[in-house]
């Protein structure tokens, strides 16, 4: 996610001379995420997409979303473990990516499947508690992403942006209970996801707790 980011909420560092020879990264990665949407509609086009097209798209964007997100979060347990800085770099841009595809997740649900009835998408959020989940995920990732710019870091004060952009980590919780509740039986690859969730919340733990003892000492 840099300077701002729908991701773990750290004060960003100034870059060093030797990261700006990393020009190409954050290009590199935004074309390569918006690779499997051109793909998708590429198969949407061509009528590729199975027996159910419209919950075979919302499966496949639904789940590009959430391993993206969880992507933006591992930038920090990434560079925490190895001391690698490039991850930083990309974090923003992968909770944004990640953001595109919750998005489109949701309007081929209320544009292709519900054909926009208002009504009929208000009952089903309040009476299908996987859509509901669902759904609180998305609405959390809105300011999120209005305040993933440098310029709003700066109106908001870095204090305030980082308790907001600690909704990152709810937001994938219930990106993860979200798949969880659709799936219903076999909840192997929520599952996987959720522990991998768990790892990173395992790190950032443990940091904090480090730093908590050495200002103690």
């Amino acid at each position: 996610m840099a300077t701002s980011a729908i991701t773990t909420p750290d004060k960003p560092a100034a870059p060093r001379a030797g990261a700006r020879k990393l020009g190409w990264l954050v290009p590199a990665i935004v074309t390569g995420g918006l690779v499997p949407a051109v793909v998708l509609a590429a198969r949407a086009a061509k009528g590729d997409l199975g027996a159910n097209p419209i919950a075979e798209a919302m499966n496949q964007l639904g789940l590009l979303a959430l391993v993206l997100l969880l992507l933006s979060l591992a930038a920090t347990p990434l560079q925490l473990v190895t001391g690698w800085k490039w991850p930083i770099r990309i974090r923003k841009s992968l909770g944004l990516l990640g953001f595109f595809y919750v998005c489109a997740h949701f309007l081929v649900y209320a544009l292709v499947d519900q054909s926009l009835a208002l009504r009929a998408i208000a009952e089903d959020i309040t009476k299908r508690p996987f859509i509901l989940v669902g759904f609180a995920g998305f609405v959390l990732l809105i300011p999120l992403a209005a305040t993933s710019t440098a310029k709003a870091l700066k109106r908001m004060g870095f204090a305030r942006w980082k308790r907001l952009h600690r909704l990152a980590y709810v937001v994938a919780i219930l990106g993860v209970i979200h798949f969880v509740m659709r799936v219903k039986k076999d909840v192997t690859e929520p599952a996987i996801y959720g522990a991998v969730l768990a790892g990173l919340f395992l790190i950032r733990i443990m940091d904090w707790v480090r730093e908590r003892g050495n200002k103690r000492r």
